[in-house]
């Protein structure tokens, strides 16, 4: 039964991770190291930019790092978009482990690379916490929206671990709950809508993200929902 109101469609923001490096191939660690993509890795960009230019973004926004700005031209060239470089989109600096594969980091940093696995909010020595990263993607996003128009898409080309805890952030979800989401493959995507909901009466809108695709292939197709039942 209808109670008289719907939520707001508002702005919806794509996050993209890069395509394949060879230090994915190998599954040495990359943080905020820059390698550029492989021949494998622009294959999937150059294949992946004509599902994304499907959905019209007004505004590409990516991490400064080699990788993900590559991935992002792609797109940008074809939808007529120049992508905006921003450094705090980087992926989590992963300190002394950067540049070690998981074997070599398990060897050396065993108990503390384990806690890390589980998400435990652990500092990689010479690093960052998730808390950190999230903190700074988080807030990158809602910097970028400000220039985005209402019912606008936003493209934001970043790095697994750094997509992964910004849709937790922008979710709402407990940090130790960040790690229930799964590792995306390169250049997958997960697609966020905001939602204006009612608040109190006489009061102003809630604002919500909702998650509609994560570590897809396709683009979200529109579904009957109960928004307003």
């Amino acid at each position: 039964m209808s109670r008289g109101w719907n939520a707001t469609p508002g702005r919806r923001v794509v996050f993209w991770r890069h395509g394949r490096t060879e230090w994915n191939l190998v599954s040495r660690f990359q943080g905020a190291t820059d390698v550029p993509l492989d021949a494998v890795g622009v294959a999937q960009a150059r294949a992946a930019a004509p599902v994304l230019a499907r959905l019209a973004p007004a505004r590409i926004v990516s991490s400064d790092l080699g990788r993900a700005m590559a991935t992002a031209r792609t797109l940008g060239d074809l939808v007529g978009v120049d992508p905006v470089p921003e450094p705090d989109l980087r992926e989590t600096n992963g300190g002394v482990w950067q540049g070690l594969t998981r074997e070599e980091i398990l060897a050396e940093h065993r108990e503390l690379f384990l806690a890390w696995i589980a998400g435990h909010d652990v500092r990689p020595p010479g690093g960052e916490v998730r808390s950190e990263v999230v903190g700074r993607v988080v807030g990158a996003v809602h910097r970028h929206l400000e220039d985005l128009e209402p019912g606008g898409t936003m493209v934001v080309v970043s790095h697994g671990g750094a997509i992964r805890g910004g849709i937790g952030g922008l979710l709402g979800l407990a940090p130790e709950q960040w790690t229930a989401l799964g590792v995306i493959a390169n250049c997958a995507w997960s697609v966020l809508s905001q939602l204006d909901l009612p608040g109190e009466p006489g009061g102003a809108p809630v604002t919500r993200w909702r998650l509609e695709e994560y570590n897809a292939t396709s683009t979200p197709v529109p579904a009957l929902g109960a928004d307003d039942a």
